[in-house]
């Protein structure tokens, strides 16, 4: 471990962005640099002793680059970037609109992994399709018979493509 001077770490804690970081840093200046107790300086800055610890452990172990955050990767998606071109280009070249269910069948047969409706609504919604929703109509120009026809329908959502439009002004 290289010490760095106090004046350094002082320009460097005024100049760093990112809040936690920060506090790490105000805990590392105030312990090593102020000989405060560690435990002391937890209780100010509302944290635990064994946070405390953590941190100054780090510190000694990996200086000022040990009080960033390490990157974490995430969890995976568990469609191959190949099949979910695939499935785009199906749903993008039919004219007709898509359900929910079919676009999870779709999925289902090409990749066997079954998302919940409301992943695939998210899924369907980054990849640049929209709601196809009918626009409204007058209740009262339809017949009793067409209006009971209407109520014993399911609920479906069509899925078209997004494109972009010129605006008139």
């Amino acid at each position: 471990m290289t010490l760095i001077n106090k004046a350094s770490f002082e320009r460097s804690y005024r100049i760093e962005k990112d809040v936690r970081v920060k506090e790490r840093m105000l805990l590392v200046l105030n312990v090593v640099y102020y000989g405060k107790v560690a435990a002391q300086v937890a209780r100010e800055i509302h944290r635990s002793r064994s946070w405390a610890c953590q941190w100054l452990k780090r510190y000694d172990e990996q200086d000022i680059d040990g009080l960033k955050d390490i990157p974490k990767s995430g969890r995976r998606p568990e469609l191959p970037v190949e099949i979910e071109y695939k499935i785009k280009t199906i749903l993008k070249e039919s004219n007709q609109g898509w359900t929910t269910k079919q676009i999870e069948q779709l999925i289902v047969q090409n990749t066997g992994v079954i998302y919940h409706p409301n992943h695939i609504y998210r899924i369907v919604k980054k990849w640049g399709f929209k709601q196809k929703v009918p626009r409204k109509v007058h209740v009262n120009t339809a017949s009793k018979e067409e209006k009971d026809e209407f109520k014993k329908r399911q609920n479906r959502y069509l899925w078209v493509y997004r494109t972009k439009r010129k605006s008139l002004l």
